[in-house]
């Protein structure tokens, strides 16, 4: 196959030296001899320029530096191209690549790049909105809002603003509506995951699968806080899927259940992200799967 790369590097994600990553995409994609540009990463996301340079340049593989927003931008621009897309986990979070097995070290990541095998992932719609992985309403969103005003990115950044934002949580309301059922709830977020990861290695839906055609949803109702971190750690540990039932839907402080699409009723303009990024709210959200949205290169020996 004849290959042509296209890195792109977004240049304020995550804290590792951006001069190290050029040179070492420069050294070893050429020692690879295949052809290369690299480009940054735009602030507003606008990628509508992919298209054509797709078909004209003949590029073949689009490879992220950067975190999973960038590769959400990217990747809703490309759905029905004929190309594959590769992650160089640069961002704070990098849900996507670690759900994925794609390692943060640079060498290790590019070698992916270069051996790994293309398989197709799912994503999602939230209204019009695109999401590779993950998009949440309530406590999280917030977290994310706050942290992208945040100065200094990184890890220890993320962890002030999830604890800032723990004493002040609040609960929201809700009206679900998933096959024909409709629900109500108080809650402090809701996640519609794609992925197990949402990110830094903290996993919230762990039977969520890249491919299986299906959205992880997880509600956290409203509890003490207290409870409430008991309540998440049973299920990052061992939360098991179950059918949503009207009959049990109160007694249970965190639902986990399957769907191919959810309608979500926001009450209270609970705030929103998508993939992490901050996103405008709404009162009423669509959210559906999309099935084998994207190419995405992964290590040869992992199964989604």
């Amino acid at each position: 196959m004849n290959r042509k790369i296209l890195y792109f590097i977004n240049p304020i994600s995550g804290t590792q030296a951006k001069e190290q990553l050029v040179k070492k995409i420069e050294d070893q994609t050429a020692a690879q001899q295949i052809p290369f540009e690299i480009l940054k990463t735009n602030a507003d996301g606008n990628y509508y320029f992919l298209k054509e340079k797709i078909d004209t340049e003949g590029v073949t593989d689009i490879v992220i530096c950067g975190g999973d927003g960038t590769v959400s931008q990217v990747a809703s621009t490309v759905l029905n191209e004929d190309v594959r897309i590769g992650i160089i986990p640069m961002g704070s979070g990098n849900g996507l690549a670690l759900a994925a097995k794609i390692p943060k070290d640079i060498d290790k990541a590019l070698e992916i790049v270069f051996t790994g095998k293309a398989k197709y992932i799912d994503s999602f719609f939230i209204n019009a909105q695109f999401s590779c992985m993950l998009c949440g309403l309530g406590f999280d969103a917030q977290v994310a809002h706050d942290f992208a005003k945040q100065p200094k990115r990184g890890l220890a950044s993320y962890i002030r603003q999830t604890l800032v934002n723990f004493i002040n949580a609040r609960t929201y309301s809700f009206e679900l509506v998933n096959k024909g059922k409709s629900f109500t709830a108080e809650a402090f977020f809701i996640s519609i995951a794609n992925s197990n990861q949402f990110g830094n290695q903290f996993t919230i839906a762990p039977q969520a699968s890249l491919n299986d055609g299906m959205l992880d949803i997880i509600i956290v109702k409203k509890m003490s806080k207290l409870r409430m971190i008991w309540a998440v750690i049973k299920q990052v540990r061992k939360g098991k899927i179950k059918e949503v039932e009207e009959k049990t839907f109160h007694e249970k402080d965190v639902l986990y259940f399957q769907t191919e699409k959810l309608i979500i009723h926001n009450l209270d303009a609970a705030p929103l992200h998508i993939d992490g990024d901050p996103s405008h709210t709404a009162k009423r959200f669509t959210i559906e799967i999309i099935p084998n949205a994207f190419k995405l290169i992964q290590p040869q020996t992992v199964s989604n």
